[in-house]
């Protein structure tokens, strides 16, 4: 042994380098070759192994119990062959594949009707569906003839029994797949969600639609006149007609002069609103006599306001003065810009003629296209210190608005030296100058703050001498010429009034002017028992159909329905 050892180490001590690398080279290969070997066996007897299993296990077994646990008692179970049965047996291959289905669609329809009892649906036509599909199916295959004759022998299996077999099944397939077709929108998720877009989507559409013809028809409401009005005036023209003797023209009383008095302005082609406002002024006069009211209207509506007023005198002995806007001889085009801007052909296209793309074009401002904004009665307003010379203070107001208390306080007001005297109507980011005006443009941009807060015409206490030393028919003018292609404003008197008496206005209480009975059904009953002077500004007006049943009441009081002509015209009915 120490021999040996001995000689190993003189051997690798002076045997030199060429005999190590030959003994180790011979080493290498003798391993090299025995690890070849030996990966060679292991796969060639996994290889084996697998073979083994593939020719000799059985197929799993099924059972009716593993796909639907409540098919009923009896359970019946497939033929153990092995893989090379199968093969040489193409018949009982096409019963496997048709008992498979079968089941396939059993548990499909199962799953189908488990989600239908998870949405409470358990009354639902569907559901009782679902379960029948299922019982058919399951005796289907149960079937003890079927069972006999496919499953249940060793032998040859009767090629007519299966051809009836596979019918039947796939009848019930058939009829599973148009059900469950049929199912899918009412269980599927994303059909669901996608059938909830595309509704939502569609009302969405219709919603704007209709948004758009709603708020065309109310237009087209607001400027129609009522049968019973029509018929009003043309009664009233009648009888001007039949006995001219009764209705000269009025001549001018001192009253119509006299600084002293309380001088009231309303402009109006309306007989039974023009009347209603004088009607609830005069009445809740302290003393009516004193109050003197300046009705203005058009030369078509003239002789209608002059038998009315004759006839149905203002309560208390107040005097009212009827004229028409034609016999305030310096309104003419070349003085008034409007009126000058309505000899434009491009204007008149614009507002007058009939095509479609007028009813259509800029829906948010449908109202600014009606050409009453450009009648000379929304317009005389600005020209009060020349209609009435010789007095010193006036109060507009518009035809649509009801006189709840007396009003001769406003006289009293001190206005510091301010031209017009409004309720101002903004609240948070509302009714601020840039709602009114293109603040794009360079010129509003320089003169005017967009915050600024709005007011409201319809009871407005001007200062007639105070607007002659502000010259503020000059600024109007200036501001209504540079407006002439409406790129600083849209149509309208509101934008270039806040304009005309921008440093000038003093804000008035709010109780002495509450808005919004027009169009703002929320308005507190307390607030308009309390205000002075309610307005129905907006569409619904308090002589339309259309008007807010829970205000009407408050112009209808003062409509006189004693009136023979606004009886025989059915007024209110």
């Amino acid at each position: 042994m120490a021999g040996a050892v001995r000689v190993g180490r003189s051997s690798i001590g002076g045997g030199g380098l060429g005999s190590v690398a030959a003994g180790v080279g011979a080493g290498g290969l003798r391993r090299f070759f025995s690890y070849r070997i030996f990966v060679s066996a292991m796969f060639t007897l996994l290889f084996l192994a697998t073979l083994s299993v593939l020719f000799t296990t059985s197929p799993s077994t099924f059972s009716q119990d593993s796909i639907l646990p409540s098919t009923g008692p009896h359970v019946h179970t497939y033929v153990h062959r092995t893989f090379l049965a199968l093969k040489s047996d193409p018949l009982k291959t096409r019963v496997d594949l048709i008992h498979k289905q079968a089941n396939d669609h059993i548990t499909l329809v199962n799953a189908y009707a488990a989600y239908a009892r998870k949405l409470k649906l358990e009354n639902s036509k569907q559901l009782r569906i679902f379960e029948d599909l299922t019982r058919n199916f399951s005796n289907l295959i149960s079937r003890p003839s079927y069972g006999a004759a496919l499953v249940g022998t060793d032998g040859a299996v009767d090629e007519d029994v299966l051809r009836q077999f596979e019918k039947e099944v796939k009848d019930r397939v058939k009829l599973a797949r148009l059900l469950i077709s049929e199912a899918k929108e009412s269980f599927d998720n994303q059909l669901k969600i996608q059938k909830l877009k595309d509704t939502v989507f569609a009302v969405n559409e219709q919603l704007a639609k209709a948004k758009k013809h709603g708020a065309f028809s109310s237009l087209i409401a607001a400027k129609s006149i009522p049968k019973s009005l029509h018929c009003l005036a043309m009664k009233l023209v009648e009888e001007r007609i039949a006995h001219p003797e009764k209705y000269v023209d009025n001549e001018s009383k001192p009253e119509f002069e006299d600084p002293s008095l309380y001088h009231y302005a309303i402009f109006s082609d309306n007989v039974i609103a023009a009347s209603v406002v004088v009607n609830s002024a005069a009445k809740n006069a302290d003393e009516p006599w004193k109050h003197v009211f300046h009705v203005v209207t058009d030369r078509m509506n003239l002789a209608a306001m002059q038998v009315w007023f004759k006839k149905r005198p203002a309560e208390g002995g107040a005097h009212v003065e009827v004229k028409a806007v034609e016999d305030y001889k310096f309104l003419n085009s070349s003085y008034v810009p409007v009126l000058k801007q309505l000899e434009s052909a491009k204007l008149q296209r614009f507002y007058f003629e009939n095509r479609a793309e007028n009813a259509t074009k800029d829906a948010n401002n449908l109202k600014f296209r009606n050409p009453k904004y450009l009648s000379m009665l929304n317009h005389l307003r600005f020209y009060l210190p020349e209609m009435y010379p010789k007095l010193h203070r006036i109060l507009f107001l518009d035809d649509d608005v009801v006189v709840q208390k007396d009003l001769t306080g406003l006289w009293k007001i001190d206005m510091d030296s301010k031209v017009n005297g409004a309720v101002e109507t903004c609240f948070g980011s509302f009714h601020r100058y840039a709602q009114y005006m293109n603040f794009s443009h360079p010129l509003i941009r320089e003169k005017f703050n967009p915050k600024a807060c709005a007011w409201a015409y319809g009871m407005n206490f001007f200062d007639l001498d105070a607007w002659k030393r502000e010259k503020c028919t000059d600024q109007y003018h200036y501001w209504q010429n540079l407006n002439e292609n409406r790129t600083l404003w849209k149509l309208g008197t509101l934008p270039p009034g806040l304009i005309t008496f921008y440093s000038t206005t003093k804000p008035l209480d709010k109780s002495w002017h509450v808005l919004g009975l027009g169009y703002n059904p929320s308005i507190s009953m307390n607030e308009i028992n309390n205000a002075a002077v309610v307005h129905f500004n907006g569409n619904m007006k308090p002589w339309l159909d259309i008007a807010m049943n829970q205000f009407r009441h408050l112009w209808t009081k003062y409509v006189d329905y004693e009136m023979e002509f606004v009886q025989m015209c059915n007024f209110g009915l």
